[in-house]
């Protein structure tokens, strides 16, 4: 009943153009609000989905490394056993230290990461090699994938590679630290590059397991990291309990998410901080709302003496103006909801809107739509609209109007 009052007060000629116009007013400025907030948080959906799938394509599942110290000592029970557990599809063993790579007068300090031949599958790194190959070779005969950025600063072409590059490590057993006893150098053929993300793309380089174990004189069973890819029909926190279970709390064990919380916790706090700035475009348009309402308050004056005639309270005059609240925002809301949509899913199709710089892995704006986003601007209108519409529907209901004109 009370919709229906305030459907009829929206429809209905008023004494007034400007009543209508100012009502508009606050339904188009709902309708923009809304559409603003759908489209940001849906830019802001694709770009977070971009980031962690990029991230997901280099991180593995779970991660098992040391609480103290930089390396874990595993026997090849424990190994079996970690791959026996529920959960566990593939497993790779995993040596890294910093280094130092040097190619003629080009050099730049790297993050070496040994590996075995399991790793490529934990994760989808062969899938961004650019240009050669991922071809690691072998203990006496190493080769190295590198980042993008890392092939730009050493000066590499791995397509074009004749000569060895030099990787420089730390010598664990040096007695002094002159540079020919506290590094140990190898020579190394560069035989692909990948680009994933540019933190990691300036950061490391690949070889395999059994060379660096060798520079870095690591034992039969000492390892940097076990890398655990986990079977898409597990949950990652329950694999990761039943790990921990396993080895103990001597052992640090990782998911995704906890390898790069600080990220992920950034890339929550500016999604709420981009929610809060834009809802400001909604409260302003509050203010519209409150002007439209008690402009019409003053227009059915002789309604209102009328209804508290036949015997309606105060309480539910009140409802009927916050009924005609809501009924502005719900057009704004919806219209605005409707344009949001139709403006992404064109996005998403024609790729309307371009990313400036082109130095990005895409040249558009990525969109997602999610429908937690709607649910969320919806309550966001509904509270915005509930509040502005209290101060002239409580007016309306305290006040004494006169059916004598």
């Amino acid at each position: 009943m009370n919709l229906l009052f305030a459907w009829r007060y929206f429809k209905s000629k008023k004494s007034t153009t400007a009543i209508n116009i100012i009502a508009w007013i606050s339904v188009l400025a709902i309708a923009v609000g809304t559409a603003s907030l759908i489209i940001v948080l849906s830019v802001f959906n694709g770009f977070e989905s971009l980031v962690k799938n990029l991230y997901a394509d280099f991180y593995a599942d779970i991660k098992i490394s040391a609480i103290s110290g930089k390396t874990i000592e595993l026997l090849p029970k424990n190994i079996s056993d970690l791959q026996n557990i529920h959960g566990v599809s593939a497993l790779s063993l995993i040596a890294e230290e910093k280094a130092f790579l040097v190619n003629g007068e080009n050099h730049t300090t790297v993050f070496l990461k040994g590996v075995d031949a399991n790793y490529t599958h934990t994760n989808k790194i062969t899938q961004h090699i650019i240009r050669g190959k991922f071809e690691l070779g072998t203990a006496a005969s190493p080769q190295i994938v590198v980042g993008s950025g890392i092939e730009n600063a050493a000066g590499l072409d791995v397509e074009k590679s004749i000569y060895p590059v030099t990787l420089y490590l730390p010598n664990k057993n040096a007695k002094t630290f002159t540079n020919s006893d506290a590094l140990n150098a190898y020579n190394v053929i560069a035989s692909g590059t990948f680009m994933v993300q540019q933190d990691f793309d300036d950061k490391y380089v690949f070889s395999n397991l059994a060379f660096l174990k060798y520079m870095l004189d690591m034992g039969a069973n000492e390892y940097s990291s076990v890398e655990i890819k986990i079977d898409k029909n597990f949950d990652a926190d329950n694999v990761k309990k039943s790990i921990q279970h396993f080895l103990g709390n001597n052992y640090l064990v990782q998911t995704r998410y906890e390898q790069n919380q600080s990220l992920f916790t950034v890339m929550t706090i500016e999604r709420w901080v981009i929610y809060a700035i834009l809802s400001i475009i909604l409260i302003i348009a509050a203010f519209n709302m409150i002007g439209a309402l008690t402009m019409l308050v003053l227009e059915k004056q002789k309604d209102i003496a009328v209804l508290k005639a036949i015997g309606l309270n105060e309480t539910r005059i009140q409802k009927i103006f916050l009924s005609e609240g809501l009924v502005l925002a719900g057009i704004g809301a919806i219209s605005g909801m409707l344009i949001a949509t139709i403006i992404c899913l064109l996005q998403l199709k024609f790729k309307l809107i371009k990313l400036a710089g082109g130095t990005f892995l895409i040249d558009y704006y990525p969109v997602q739509l999610n429908y937690t986003d709607y649910i969320l601007v919806s309550i966001t209108v509904i509270v915005i609209a509930l509040i502005a519409a209290w101060i002239p529907s409580r007016k309306a209901s305290l006040q004494e109007f006169s059916l004598k004109s």
